[in-house]
């Protein structure tokens, strides 16, 4: 059996005020990913979270993934899809079991008792069991399943899949969005995963058995462990930090007879490339003015000078005319040291919910939140992205809020 492995399109993202919608570059992919699924006619498609950048996503984007799927409907395709933590569980379930008739398959939110939605498939050598976990934390496996003992990532995932019926004499593959690990131990990522480092770490083997693990979460495509638990990454960049990662695309995976697979990254071409340069103010000039790249992103940052509207208005103009976005143009260049500064942080804009908190408490407590306090944090934004609306979370997502923080109290 053959499918296709992505995760993380973060459909209606912007850059820098640049909207990926509006410039074409996420309606593109889309058509190219689908352009990809007619050539190879996989058996499935897969995609392991995040669908939407935002938990009330525009317009835009949903008759964006409308598009994207039904062309695979089209192509005679099944599809099954989680939610991640940018995603609305609620919202992305509307329609689901409609859309099941058409095998389309979506876990957006965790069952009451806590089964996950299993869709089996059928090859020549038998059954394929795909299990769909849509993004969980721990407060929440703790009351599905009545056990207050669950307080980290790593115990929840592993419980809720001990209470799963799973032959194991079969062929399974998991399909998550969660920080997956081998051995504490992350990978270096890019700019753009909006998560604080060493948060909500689950370990690869909590996925031991399965054939297959389809992961979400990073946005750089590597095996976690061993080669069959894999990040698909995001199809774009999202952040100039992940030029830097090889090329990204689906990940096809093809699984054999006994359950032993091998998984390739297949690349599809962005419609904007990105490009970060970086150096003397002289050399980049020159090197941009011989160059015939049109049609990218562009980032600049300066090492041996300021950022004057001169030379702000000479790049612009530069790459203007070549149909090229000037995204940033920053400094490193510190006048009175001669040496390179700080880099900036993370602008607020691309943060979630937890890190802003995150930032809120350690700008007014002069320290940063305690482990049980980061839970706490989290929780608070987990009842944000699942409200039906997040401005007005209601009294029962308040009264749970409470309960919460008092077990913290007492117990931390």
């Amino acid at each position: 059996m053959r499918f296709l492995h992505l995760a993380d399109l973060h459909l209606g993202k912007s850059l820098h005020g640049i909207s990926l919608m509006e410039n074409g570059d996420q309606p593109a992919w889309v058509e190219r990913f689908l352009a990809l699924a007619g050539e190879l006619r996989p058996e499935a498609v897969v995609m392991a979270g995040d669908i939407y950048d935002r938990s009330a996503p525009a317009g835009d984007a949903v008759q964006l993934l409308d598009r994207l799927l039904t062309g695979l409907s089209r192509l005679g395709i099944p599809v099954m899809l989680i939610a991640g933590n940018h995603d609305s569980g609620q919202r992305l379930s509307f329609a689901g079991e409609l859309l099941s008739r058409q095998d389309v398959h979506i876990a957006g939110t965790l069952s009451p008792d806590g089964s996950l939605r299993r869709v089996t498939l059928r090859d020549e050598y038998g059954p394929v069991s795909f299990w769909l976990m849509p993004y969980v934390f721990p407060a929440l496996v703790s009351q599905v399943l009545g056990d207050d003992t669950i307080r980290d990532y790593d115990a929840a995932v592993r419980a809720l899949l001990s209470v799963q019926e799973i032959d194991r004499t079969q062929r399974n593959v998991i399909v998550a969005h969660q920080n997956v690990t081998a051995n504490g131990v992350e990978a270096v990522r890019g700019g753009s995963e909006t998560m604080v480092g060493g948060v909500g770490q689950v370990d690869y083997t909590a996925f031991d058995g399965f054939c297959y693990a389809a992961l979400g979460h990073i946005h750089a495509g590597y095996p976690v462990g061993r080669e069959t638990v894999r990040y698909a990454g995001s199809p774009l960049c999202y952040h100039f930090e992940e030029t830097k990662q090889r090329g990204k695309g689906p990940v096809l995976v093809t699984l054999g007879a006994d359950g032993a697979c091998c998984a390739e990254t297949l690349r599809i071409e962005p419609l904007h490339p990105m490009r970060e340069l970086r150096g003397e103010y002289a050399a980049l000039r020159d090197a941009e003015l011989a160059s015939a790249r049109r049609g990218e992103y562009i980032r600049i940052v300066l090492t041996d000078r300021r950022v004057t509207p001169e030379v702000s208005q000479f790049f612009r103009d530069l790459y203007e005319g070549r149909g090229s976005v000037l995204m940033e143009l920053v400094s490193e260049f510190d006048p009175f040291t001669g040496r390179p500064e700080t880099p900036t942080g993370q602008a607020a804009g691309e943060k979630t919910v937890e890190e802003l908190f995150a930032d809120f408490y350690t700008e007014r407590c002069n320290q940063p939140p305690t482990a049980a306090e980061a839970d706490l944090l989290r929780f608070a934004a987990e009842l944000q992205r699942s409200a039906d609306d997040p401005a007005k979370p209601g009294e029962a997502l308040i009264e749970r809020l409470v309960r919460f923080a008092l077990g913290q109290e007492v117990e931390g």
